[in-house]
């Protein structure tokens, strides 16, 4: 085995060395197997990423026990589509009577999100909720607390989180190795058809609101929450919409300042999406962030890296996959989250900053 490929290895914790267990075979594996299925279900598939639920059906932690979506059009197109295929379709009263229903993926249209999660997480379920967190901070701050008292998880769908690269800096931090952060950058970005365009025009949040989320989970995953957030938003394109889609945030520190940046017109904005960690004692660079690869740089030797500058390549990732991994041993209490309910809320907090949008509308 080389030395980077043994050092992620070892670096490697929590769902992304469970998911690699399985593709070993092992008898816990095995022994998991045996178990009980916990049962799951979708409610909406008008989310963006609403076909997550393939992730879910393939594995054998998950029974998937039905989805439910009320619009007529959306449930039609959806049905044919191998995410959905040959599942029980319900009201949303069935699927959270369903006996046994121990949690529901939320994957509604951005507006419905919040009302949905908090139908679920009143029943007493576990929820995986999308994307963006909705526009109502307060109803959001109110899920959180409800689901703290009934000690259910909220598993936000921000994409990135068990990215290996992404598991591989938190590592790096963890144990010291970049040294203190001052500075951090990331930048996600895509080209968004016309029609698309005036979807996301409902929210004056803009493209950060849509892409810029999933960055602004990584930042404050490196720094936490931020003491000042400064925005900036343009409409650039000649296109007749009011969506706001060359966006920048600044994220103020007491020693250090991040940025996010989000547009709407990049070409080569897949293969740009960047998350940039600077500490006094290393920097990690990981490009792109859907096929990951990073370049470290230490100033001095730490375990198995060397002082200087290293390519490093990891297993192909998979959206998804990691996350079903890991709220499965949530469920069964095999690990706490990683993710705490005042994470999610300070993400939330700084996106709605980020985006020029009201914390008390």
């Amino acid at each position: 085995m080389s030395t980077h490929r043994r050092d992620f290895m070892k670096g490697l914790s929590g769902a992304a060395v469970w998911s690699l267990a399985v593709a070993s075979g092992t008898a816990e594996e095995e022994n998991r197997s045996a178990r009980p299925r916990i049962k799951i279900g979708q409610i909406g598939v008008g989310h963006a990423h609403a076909n997550k639920l393939s992730a879910f059906r393939a594995s054998p932690e998950y029974e998937v026990v039905g989805i439910a979506e009320p619009n007529a059009a959306l449930r039609q197109a959806a049905q044919s589509q191998s995410a959905f295929r040959n599942l029980p379709w319900m009201t949303q009263e069935q699927l959270l009577n369903t006996p046994g229903l121990q949690a529901v993926l939320v994957e509604t249209h951005v507006r419905d999100l919040l009302d949905t999660a908090e139908a679920c997480v009143a029943a007493g379920k576990h929820i995986h909720l999308d994307k963006p967190a909705g526009a109502s901070l307060p109803q959001y701050r109110r899920i959180l607390d409800d689901a703290a008292r009934q000690d259910l998880l909220v598993q936000m769908g921000y994409m990135y989180r068990y990215n290996p690269g992404v598991v591989l800096v938190r590592d790096l931090l963890k144990r010291g190795w970049l040294g203190e952060v001052f500075e951090v950058h990331a930048v996600m970005s895509k080209v968004v058809d016309p029609a698309s365009r005036r979807d996301l025009s409902e929210f004056p949040g803009g493209i950060m609101f849509e892409l810029g989320c999933h960055l602004m989970d990584l930042v404050v995953g490196v720094l936490g929450e931020p003491a000042q957030v400064t925005a900036f938003a343009q409409h650039a394109a000649r296109q007749d919409d009011t969506l706001q889609d060359n966006m920048l945030a600044v994220l103020e520190y007491p020693r250090a300042i991040a940025t996010v940046k989000s547009s709407a017109q990049e070409v080569e904005g897949f293969a740009r999406r960047h998350l940039v960690v600077c500490g006094t004692e290393g920097t990690f660079h990981l490009q792109p962030l859907d096929n990951p690869a990073a370049r470290l740089t230490l100033s001095q030797a730490r375990g198995d890296y060397r002082r200087g500058v290293q390519d490093l390549t990891f297993p192909k990732y998979v959206r998804y996959v990691d996350d079903a991994a890991d709220m499965a041993r949530i469920i069964r209490g095999e690990k706490p989250t990683d993710f705490s309910y005042e994470h999610d809320l300070a993400v939330q907090t700084a996106l709605l900053k980020a985006c020029e949008m009201p914390l008390d509308p």
